[in-house]
């Protein structure tokens, strides 16, 4: 028997579903937890997710919208926004037992506080154990049981080896590290980064342009991973390089097809109207404040935001980028 049986799930939308899913099928026991209590009945009348239509909740996962579910659990994964961590992790202040581990599953940083998600937990649930999931994967993949590797990390190696274990199956593979922050900075900046992929194709710039923007794109995260002590291995892989090319290249990425739609000439303010921004979008702007602040080179991270802040046009933004000096790669 594992050490880590009864899993709660907080946040029940298509990532949170499939990762219930998924820890399911590992043989686990999951209380997905809802805020909405319309949602939970909705769930549990059709047997799914509307956010996931045709993939059936595992019957070992228990919807719920009551957040004492949480309570006695052997591991929680917070899978709600980057910028509802903080808010969730104070609900559950109370709750969770001392060094319950809590797994963050959402990828930014907070606006504000420039804290990362693992810091996030530290300040509002300190008793407990921050980790982080991150890695290339779709929820519907996830869901569908189709097969992902991702990494689960957490300081202490033992920890780390026995979420990873007890988390993963034959279709869900976590390969555990002990690199908290490479592999959240991973998630966060190549969340950004995917935006500007998607203004290249909505822009329709072309293959070779995508494959530029990702590479360069790329050097900036390594560049800002290095300064925060991230390792080399841990960007160059799932959770850094891995990522940066499944959501630099597939419109089921939101923050791909956020920079598309951008890139095709909607305007930024319709798409926040519409509440249709991404991770990435509450992201650019921390990133890029802390990229100054360490004096860390980030071009095209630094055009993403200022487009999303409407302080520079898309052909503007472009051509800043096509007229930087040329230089040794």
């Amino acid at each position: 028997m594992s050490r880590f049986d009864r899993i709660a799930v907080i946040g029940a939308g298509a990532w949170g579903t499939a990762l219930a899913n998924a820890l399911a099928r590992a043989g686990r026991t999951v209380a997905l937890w809802a805020r909405d209590a319309e949602v939970v009945g909705t769930m549990k009348a059709r047997g799914e997710n509307p956010r996931l239509p045709g993939v059936p909740l595992d019957p070992r996962v228990a919807v719920t919208a009551d957040l004492s579910a949480a309570a006695g659990c052997d591991a929680a994964l917070l899978v709600v926004p980057a910028q509802a961590v903080r808010s969730v992790g104070t609900m559950l202040s109370g709750l969770l037992a001392p060094r319950t581990p809590v797994v963050v599953c959402a990828k930014g940083i907070e606006r504000g506080t420039q804290r990362f998600m693992s810091e996030v937990v530290e300040e509002t649930l300190p008793a407990t154990i921050p980790a982080i999931l991150s890695g290339p994967s779709f929820a519907a993949d996830v869901a569908r049981g189709l097969p992902t590797a991702v990494t689960l990390a957490a300081r202490d190696e033992d920890l780390a080896r026995d979420l990873a274990g007890a988390f993963g199956s034959a279709t869900f593979r976590p390969y555990h590290s002990t690199d908290v922050r490479g592999v959240e900075i991973g998630g966060a900046a190549k969340n950004v980064l995917a935006i500007a992929a998607g203004i290249v194709a909505g822009r329709g710039l072309g293959a070779s342009a995508a494959a530029a923007l990702t590479t360069r794109g790329f050097a900036e995260l390594v560049r800002f991973g290095r300064v925060f002590g991230a390792r080399p291995e841990t960007l160059t892989g799932l959770s850094g390089l891995g990522d940066l090319i499944l959501t630099c290249s597939s419109a089921q990425s939101r923050n791909f097809s956020l920079g598309r739609e951008i890139g095709r000439g909607r305007p930024v303010h319709e798409i926040r109207a519409a509440g249709a921004l991404a991770e990435g979008a509450f992201t650019a702007s921390v990133l890029v404040a802390l990229a100054r602040q360490h004096h860390v080179e980030m071009p095209i991270a630094i055009a993403v935001d200022a487009v999303l802040e409407g302080a520079l046009g898309i052909d503007a933004a472009i051509d800043s980028l096509l007229t930087r000096p040329l230089r040794g790669e």
